[in-house]
């Protein structure tokens, strides 16, 4: 299953966050701890946003990573679907409509 998580940080955790996330190595940003794999992770800096990726069959893992973040700003985790898995979805929402 893949999860999209949404960071939002407050101006006054600007620094904290720019200083915790620039002192990882490439190898820390690329960990998303035991039980979930990144797939990929955005920054907007200047608005203090951030998006990832993961996939994972335990949402538990997802959110000990996220959790991590937690004391820095707010964050949303929300189960995703890619384009194949969508366009499934929605030939069965249409058939089921009769649409």
């Amino acid at each position: 299953m893949k999860f999209m998580i949404i960071y939002s940080y407050p101006a006054e955790n600007f620094l904290p966050v720019v200083k915790a996330w620039g002192s990882l190595s490439p190898q820390e940003r690329a960990s998303v701890g035991d039980g979930a794999k990144k797939i990929g992770h955005w920054h907007d800096v200047v608005g203090r946003r951030a998006f990832a990726v993961v996939e994972s069959n335990d949402l538990a893992a997802v959110a000990r990573w996220v959790g991590g973040w937690n004391n820095l700003g707010d964050a949303i985790i929300t189960p995703v679907l890619d384009d194949e898995e969508a366009g499934a979805v929605a030939q069965q929402v249409a058939a089921d409509h009769n649409a």
